[in-house]
């Protein structure tokens, strides 16, 4: 995987999983929803990359 992407993916993954936590905190149901969102955004972009590196090798 190439390392901008994966840095990427963890980075959405990361920002999510916050977004997701506070939204939860404070009752914030759009924002739980966004964070699980970008959450998902970032495992498809990794396994986009996996599914390519499979690919390569």
């Amino acid at each position: 995987m190439s390392g901008t992407e994966k840095s990427k993916a963890h980075t959405e993954q990361a920002k999510g999983k916050v977004k997701e936590t506070v939204g939860r905190a404070v009752g914030n149901e759009r924002l739980t929803a966004e964070g699980h969102a970008d959450q998902a955004k970032g495992n498809a972009r990794e396994a986009k990359e996996d599914i390519k590196d499979t690919f390569r090798h």
